[in-house]
């Protein structure tokens, strides 16, 4: 069956197929090197799967670079850099174009320049898509004893590739930049939201000996109170409901009901009815660690046996969403390693050991006030995850249907 040489989604005004060819058509090899040394460790480059050519002082912090940089190779702007080390995605290696200033690269990389009517953005385009770098480089590269990649320079382009003319190349990379931009300004805002809520987790609670937090909400007063947690808690045990749905523990997500795991699993009703009730605004003490061991349930079902589950002893006095977020904090999770022992040895946290820690809280108006505050930014956070996993799946459909 022959291949089809047009891709399914084609920008307005092109038509024809596209044009086979080996790659060594299209890129050049470079073998030029750093050997008078014009550019220093600080100017080294590196090849990431997301970003791209980067700068490796810049993106990791720090320089490989070995002793002497002169056998480096120079990469020029809009050189397209090929790497021979493997990722999970990319056992083959990567291939990309630099986009950014000029600088050299360790001797493992292979650099190539543009043949004429390449548009150098369009072949990073080309091989962003995992399948179609994979089918190109796997029947070329031979892998050694250690893992490595057996390919030389000139054989690295000794593929197929189809590419069109050099003015539909350079509307579809302009296109895929857009997009580009569209994510990392997605990405950005999603990243300050969760730097805030880190911030936030810490400054509206109470830190050491203080019964007032760094920043309050407008319109609360006075001291905030401190209890041992088994005044405010109590354990429940509330069991032989094998009808309601069963509940599983999510260290981020709290409680959800297990059908909707996706995974499938028997159930045995008579062993169910064992299982303890577990009602909207509860807890559930649950894992063998200190991070999200303790899980609100928005939901009414059952849960295991093995788990805890608390309510509060005034419900009136306290907001369960306040809770949830205090159980968040890296104060609280550092103070319950104070009084459990044996954890890393597969012990349960238990009731007890949490029943005598110092909880500190204020009235249930200011709680949930904060409650509200944390489910808003989390509301936020929801958004733009689901607004960047779109853009994301946009990418990759793209990718797969504009190109042959």
């Amino acid at each position: 069956m022959s291949k089809k040489l047009v891709p399914d989604i084609r920008f307005k005004g092109f038509d024809g197929e596209w044009n086979e060819s080996l790659l060594n058509e299209k890129l050049i090899p470079s073998r030029e090197k750093n050997i008078q040394e014009l550019f220093s460790k600080d100017e080294v480059l590196s090849v990431s799967g997301d970003y791209g050519v980067v700068n490796q002082l810049k993106f990791k912090g720090r320089s490989f670079a070995g002793v002497s940089v002169a056998p480096y190779g120079v990469v020029h702007t809009n050189d397209v850099v090929y790497t021979k080390s493997p990722l999970k995605k990319q056992p083959y290696g990567i291939i990309k174009t630099n986009k950014g200033v000029d600088g050299i690269v360790s001797t493992l990389y292979a650099i190539y320049s543009c043949a004429q009517g390449v548009y150098p953005n369009f072949v990073e385009d080309y091989f962003n898509s995992d399948d179609r770098l994979n089918s190109y480089l796997r029947p070329l590269v031979r892998k050694g004893a250690k893992n490595d990649m057996k390919i030389s320079l000139e054989g690295a382009l000794a593929g197929k590739v189809w590419f069109p003319e050099y003015k539909e190349q350079k509307m579809i990379s302009n296109f895929f930049e857009i997009l580009a931009k569209e994510i990392l300004s997605v990405q950005t805002k999603l990243d300050k939201l969760y730097a805030l809520k880190k911030t936030m987790l810490v400054k509206m609670f109470p830190q050491g000996d203080a019964l007032l937090p760094e920043i309050r909400l407008n319109g609360f007063k006075g001291e905030w109170k401190c209890s041992p947690a088994k005044e405010i808690f109590k354990s429940v045990a509330d069991k032989n409901h094998p009808d309601l749905p069963v509940l599983s523990a999510s260290q981020e997500l709290g409680m959800i009901k297990r059908d909707e795991v996706g995974k499938i699993v028997a159930h045995d009703k008579s062993n169910e009815a064992t299982y303890k009730r577990v009602l909207p605004g509860q807890f559930v003490i649950h894992l063998r660690s200190f991070q999200g061991g303790f899980a609100h349930s928005a939901y009414e079902g059952i849960t295991s046996p093995a788990y805890t589950v608390m309510d509060f002893k005034e419900k009136e006095l306290h907001d369960d969403m306040y809770w949830k977020y205090v159980f968040m904090t890296k104060m609280f999770i550092v103070r319950l390693e104070t009084v459990t022992y044996g954890i890393r040895d597969g012990r349960s946290i238990s009731f007890a050991d949490f029943s005598s820690l110092e909880m500190k809280y204020p009235d249930v108006r200011e709680q949930a006030a904060i409650g509200l505050y944390f489910q808003t930014l989390d509301k936020q956070l929801r958004l733009y995850e689901q607004k960047l996993s779109k853009l994301k799946n946009l990418k990759s459909a793209f990718l797969k249907n504009m190109f042959v």
